[in-house]
């Protein structure tokens, strides 16, 4: 496209200029050159030029032409009006952004001014996939937000990053400061499907490099938007005089709230969705979680990049969309707070301990409708009948609710939830009522939503609207006679009114006498013929005017109620929070009594105290197939600071299940759910690390034993003694010696600098031998029976220490060729009688990689401790000066 418009016409070839269409539709495109343009032209969106071939490719339709500029073909396609949310459903799941551009005026008018005189367009919105609001191209159980990036230096000389997190869908916005290294986890936790920012920070190479595995598209905004032209935006945008009622926002946070406000406003071209306030994620104590430790996880996608299978899919049970997506964010950010986490476990157990109101609360959330995303949609004018629908159904499920729960003394948080819905508008349900049709449609253009008897001058309108169409009817029975055809039909469009298809063969019968006087040819399709007559005129002319009639009444009503619902935008949205908090915690409920978990004990100090430990995920895949899983304990806690437990065992054993189990348990746990274990007792985990599983890089040229370091580094850099660390086979991608080294390396920081609670899973078994130099150091095995050379894994977690892999007999178990498996069995056996010669306490003794140096205790400074000893506030000057006199002499004798 950018080749098109740099080629100029030249001045005297008439052939070479485009026709008043094609140059409308290329100065438009120019406009918008980064997005695919749908060009408005009747009953279809068009595409053209590259636009077209790129469409075609992704949508899988066909590549047509359409006149020919500058000597070439134009190639076109189309997608038709009433199925273009399918298809840009597909091209935005393939990262493509849609500019949609609309006819502005009715044909009618453009004739006026001259039969050369184009339609009148222009881009009415741009489809991005952060940005979407159509039901039918959205997750419900996903928020669909976008992140604007801002940055400023820091005191360091690095950079502070602000984060604003936008969801239009829903009116959620959420600002942060992170710095730089933080930056990839916080976008990781929050999921965005797009990120904007200004020119500068998207040729940041190390930065995108960075962003990569999001797996969202990057888009630059042109400019940086800080400073008071970031404070005058928000102020005009949410009509405030001042950003005090905001909190205290910080300057990088501001600037990148006001260049979401910029895109929010470039994207929707004036119209302005119901956003709330921004408010500052810094306000909340969340456990951290890095982007690799999410991904490890599989907190909310698996390894694949699936729902199915996370953890989130597997305790997910919520009855509302809203509720799901609530839930999603406490998986993804669990508090810290140990107040506010027994706060919310007083919910949960209030509703274990009564199954009939859970049941009863959870039948009326399913009919509850998603009013967060209804009132997005009316507040862009992108809603129809339904959404009014949706707000009228939520309000009468408040009504239910709040009546349900008139005789119960609830848990705190659900009695604040429930007195949230009691002051619902009850006048506002009334008037919805009232007015709108029991099953109203989705399309507010499709008229018929208004109640019959509601509004006497509608009714008219509707009465005369309909006997004409009964006209039309036996008007198109008397054709099929005439024309002695039954394929005949009278349809209609925007483009030509009322109109006669019959098929191609059929068409060319009518276009000979004696029909050719009844039947006027208007338009030849592939394979069909449109035409008109004289009588269909006239009675389109009357039935136009009675249906225009109908429709403007019914769309001024429809605008009239959107209204009234806007007015209480934010009082619906606390409508929206209430059911979705009520959600969230009764399908914990639900969750803990089929599944039989227990309440977890959170608080402040350094314990870790599980009893029976299970793994949510592999316990309910295990179920399905009628299996039982092996529970196991762990003991992380200690007064001082954490242990480490170093996990030995066979593979296929059970190690990395187990490293994964404890770390979801806390997960769970600070989430407010109930845990699967018979008992859990927590000190709240402030930041949690994974290094579990192996990948390469490959495109930032990093190979797999490189991730592995690179994540260990940040473990090492940033975990402290509230930390929980899993981390399984460390050193495994390099020579022995140096992967060993490693570890052994890593082992001795964890205990003596980090600190943390960690699980730390090998096959060095050599590492066992550091419990007799670490305190906090304990050995766990994973048992094995080995009977009659047959190997059985019991995936049980005991006290002591392998003494053994099995990795043969696990080879042997994948297939490999007998011959294969003998050898490895003999070299093994000859390896094995080599290392029983030469003990592990011989090697920690005598290989200064692992003698770990003694340190000394430091000789005293004299010359310091007479120093510290001094008062200076307490001395007289004579007493200063001989004070002065005896240090300098200290000094001269060190």
């Amino acid at each position: 496209m950018k080749r098109l418009m740099d080629e100029k016409p030249r001045s005297d070839d008439k052939a070479a200029r485009p026709t008043p269409m094609m140059a409308q539709y290329i100065e438009i495109k120019s406009a918008n050159p980064d997005c695919l343009l749908f060009y408005r032209m009747g009953d279809f969106y068009e595409l053209f030029f590259e636009d077209a071939e790129t469409a075609s490719r992704a949508l899988g339709i066909m590549l047509t032409k359409r006149g020919k500029h500058q000597g070439a073909d134009i190639p076109m396609c189309g997608v038709p009006v009433e199925r273009a949310d399918d298809y840009l459903q597909k091209l935005i799941s393939l990262g493509h952004r849609v500019a949609v551009c609309e006819q502005m005026e009715d044909p009618a008018e453009a004739r006026k001014r001259g039969n050369k005189s184009v339609v009148r367009r222009d881009v009415v919105r741009l489809v991005t996939p952060g940005t979407i609001t159509e039901e039918q191209l959205l997750d419900p159980a996903r928020p669909n937000a976008f992140a604007a990036l801002s940055r400023l230096r820091a005191c360091d000389g690095g950079w502070r990053y602000g984060l604003a997190c936008v969801d239009i869908s829903t009116g959620a916005f959420d600002v942060a400061e992170v710095g730089e290294a933080e930056l990839a986890g916080e976008l990781a936790r929050l999921e965005p499907r797009e990120i904007v920012a200004a020119e500068a920070i998207c040729a940041d190479a190390r930065l995108t490099s960075q962003l990569a595995h999001l797996d969202a598209p990057l888009t630059a905004l042109g400019r940086d938007v800080g400073g008071e032209s970031a404070t005058r935006r928000l102020l005009d945008f949410f009509g405030v005089a001042t950003l005090e009622g905001f909190g205290a926002l910080g300057e990088a946070e501001i600037a990148a709230a006001a260049a979401a406000i910029l895109y929010v406003e470039r994207t929707q071209k004036g119209k302005r969705p119901a956003l709330r306030r921004p408010s500052s994620l810094r306000r909340s104590a969340t456990l951290e979680i890095d982007a690799a430790t999410r991904v490890n996880l599989e907190l909310t996608r698996t390894l694949k990049g699936e729902r199915d299978g996370s953890l989130l899919a597997t305790i997910d049970m919520t009855a509302t969309p809203a509720g799901a997506r609530l839930l999603a964010e406490r998986i993804a950010a669990p508090s810290t707070e140990p107040e506010l986490i027994a706060q919310r476990l007083d919910a949960v157990s209030f509703f274990v301990t009564a199954p009939e109101l859970r049941a009863r609360l959870r039948a009326i959330l399913a009919r509850a409708p998603d009013v967060a995303r209804a009132l997005s949609r009316l507040s862009l004018q992108r809603g129809g009948p339904r959404d009014l629908g949706n707000i009228r159904a939520a309000l009468a499920a408040a009504r239910e609710i709040v009546a349900l729960f008139s005789a119960q003394e609830a848990a705190s948080l659900v009695a604040q939830e429930i007195a949230e819905l009691a002051v619902s508008d009850g006048e506002l349900e009334r008037a919805i009522a009232t007015r709108l049709a029991d099953d109203p449609p989705l399309d507010k253009r499709a008229g018929n939503f208004i109640a019959q008897g509601f509004d006497a001058e509608l009714d008219e309108a509707r009465a005369l609207r309909d006997e004409s169409r009964r006209v039309i009817a036996s008007l198109q029975q008397r054709y099929v006679e005439l024309a002695e055809t039954k394929q005949l039909k009278i349809k209609h469009n925007n483009f030509l009114g009322f109109f006669i298809e019959v098929p191609q063969a059929q068409g060319e019968k009518l276009l000979r006498p004696p029909l050719d006087a009844v039947f006027t040819h208007r338009q030849t399709m592939q394979d069909a013929m449109r035409f008109s007559t004289r009588e269909l005129a006239e009675l389109e002319a009357k039935i136009a005017s009675a249906a225009d009639r109908a429709q403007e009444r019914e769309l001024a009503l429809f605008e009239e109620l959107a209204g009234a619902v806007l007015a209480r935008a934010q009082e619906l949205q606390r409508l929206a929070q209430g059911f979705a908090a009520l959600d969230v915690f009764a399908a914990l409920g639900e969750l803990a009594t089929k599944r039989d978990w227990t309440r977890p004990h959170v608080d402040s100090s350094l314990d870790f105290e599980i009893i029976g430990g299970r793994h949510p995920v592999v316990e309910a895949s295990l179920e399905a197939q009628g299996k039982i899983f092996a529970a196991n304990d762990c003991d992380l806690g200690d007064a001082r600071a954490g242990k480490i437990a170093v996990v030995t065992g066979p593979n296929m054993a059970g190690k990395s299940t187990y490293l994964r189990q404890n770390a979801l348990i806390a997960i769970l746990a600070q989430a407010g759910s109930f845990v699967p274990a018979k008992s859990a007792r927590l000190g709240a985990v402030d930041r949690l690390f994974s290094r579990v599983g192996a990948a390469d890089d490959l495109a930032r040229g990093r190979s797999t034993f490189m991730v592995e370091m690179v994540e260990t580094a940040a473990i090492l850099n940033c975990a402290g003694p509230r930390s929980l660390v899993i981390l399984d086979e460390i050193g495994r991608g390099t020579a022995t010696f140096d992967g060993l080294s490693i570890a052994w390396a890593t082992i001795e920081h964890l205990h003596e600098v980090n600190r943390a609670r960690a699980l730390f899973a090998t096959h060095f078994h050599e590492l066992t031998q550091l419990t007799k130099r670490m305190g906090r150091l304990v050995n766990l095995t994973m048992k094995v029976k080995d009977h009659a050379g047959e190997v059985v894994f019991l995936h049980e977690v005991a006290k002591g220490a392998a003494d053994r892999s099995y990795g043969v007999h696990v080879a042997e178990l994948a297939g490999l060729p007998a011959s294969v498996v003998a050898r490895a069995h003999a070299i093994l056996a000859e390896l094995e009688a080599a290392d029983r010669r030469a003990p592990v306490e011989k090697l920690i003794d005598d290989l200064p990689l692992f003698a770990r140096a003694a340190q000394a205790a430091p000789p005293k400074d004299a010359l310091r401790e007479t120093l510290a000893a001094i008062d200076p506030d307490a001395l007289t000057p004579r007493e200063a000066l001989a004070a002065l006199y005896e240090l300098k002499a200290k000094a001269a004798r060190a």
